[in-house]
């Protein structure tokens, strides 16, 4: 603390993750050590307990995330940590997750793979499983920070937003965010702005669990509080109970849980535009890689070229208009990441369905080091040569 009273600290990523979480009312974690993202679990183990809250350990991430939905159905809001395969053996619970509406926190600090990979270096090969890693039609939200400060906050809004529209939420971090230390400005724990999901206002023999209100959200009643309910991870009526020869249920419920999402986006997506006004050639870029973006671009300023940033916050949804509206004068889009290429075709297919003609390329890294500015202001000054 200096003499303003300010609340400043080195902290790494992993850090202000759980301090994000404590700030945001996280009390029960579930956790399985997996690096890189075990400093989560250990700051939450010991933290937790002296604010009241639960952490546990369990025999691997399956059962992990099993406890967080089944916290989060007693009321608490909940949270795991995992990267790598882990990541992988959450999303059988993530889809039931999504299915029963159970508001929840899951934090994948992104390593090498495939399979054990590279468990200590970090990569960006997570982002289609992130959204496509449990089966069927569903909708989600990630995030992926780039600084330790934005760790931080990314962390509580991934807790609203799952409150708020009864999700789970992905914070999609990497193992060069999660441990990189920076001098960092905590908010003051006033300051910050905390949902908590909403409560059914009628008796219990009147409430139906996946009534939905105008928002598309059906207020959700805890167990234990007297308001006796059917979850089930099939497809289901108001009532919560499984209605499997009916296909319009089917298609109400699942365009319900899509439209929740859909029709908020403008709550939802946050991103970033630097330097893009009129900009030749567009960098997108997030996470750590943005960085070294951010320091290309500049790089290229200093050499007039028109080179801009776009750098999605909210990977999913995906900020599909903004960055039309971004790329509007490039001449190419570059998209460098830190895998053989995922986001890379969700940019292509805005950039085609936004009716743009931009050439959009990649640039990959596979050995867990970050992509050097050099690299990608070379790949910049060789597109506006052409």
């Amino acid at each position: 603390m200096d003499s303003n009273k300010k609340n400043i600290a080195l902290l790494m990523g992993n850090e202000a993750c759980a301090a994000g979480a404590i700030a945001a009312g996280l009390n029960f974690f579930s956790g399985y050590p997996i690096t890189p993202a075990t400093e989560i679990a250990e700051i939450l183990a010991n933290l937790l307990p002296h604010k009241g809250g639960r952490y546990i350990q369990m025999e691997d991430e399956m059962a992990c995330m099993g406890a967080v939905v089944g916290a989060s159905l007693a009321g608490a809001k909940s949270m795991t940590a995992t990267s790598g395969p882990g990541f992988t053996l959450i999303q059988e619970n993530l889809g039931y997750a999504v299915m029963a509406e159970i508001p929840c926190v899951v934090v994948n600090v992104q390593r090498g793979g495939p399979s054990t990979g590279l468990p200590t270096q970090p990569a960006q090969a997570d982002v289609m499983q992130a959204r496509w890693g449990t089966h069927g039609d569903h909708p989600m939200i990630a995030f992926s920070p780039s600084s330790v400060r934005e760790t931080f906050d990314l962390t509580v809004e991934a807790f609203n937003d799952s409150e708020k529209y009864r999700t789970p939420v992905i914070l999609l971090t990497d193992a060069t965010v999660g441990h990189l230390r920076e001098r960092t400005e905590l908010p003051d724990l006033a300051s910050i702005k905390i949902v908590n999901r909403k409560k059914p206002t009628v008796m219990p023999e009147q409430y139906l669990p996946y009534m939905a209100d105008a928002d598309g959200v059906p207020p959700m009643a805890n167990f234990g509080d007297g308001y006796r309910y059917f979850v089930s991870g099939l497809i289901h009526n108001e009532k919560g109970s499984p209605v499997l020869m009916d296909t319009k249920v089917a298609a109400v419920l699942l365009t319900r849980l899509h439209n929740k999402i859909e029709k908020n986006r403008a709550d939802i997506v946050k991103y970033e535009n630097f330097m893009t006004d009129a900009a030749e050639v567009l960098v997108v870029a997030y996470g750590c890689v943005a960085r070294s973006a951010r320091s290309a671009v500049l790089e290229a300023r200093k050499k007039g070229i028109k080179a801009g940033l776009f750098r999605p916050i909210t990977l999913w949804p995906s900020p599909h208009k903004e960055l039309i509206v971004a790329a509007q004068k490039a001449h190419t889009v570059i998209v460098p990441e830190m895998s053989l290429g995922q986001y890379d075709g969700e940019v292509a297919r805005i950039i085609c369905d936004g009716g743009l003609h931009a050439k959009v390329s990649r640039i990959s890294e596979l050995g867990g080091s970050l992509i050097h500015p050099t690299t990608i202001f070379n790949i910049i000054r060789e597109a506006a040569c052409k």
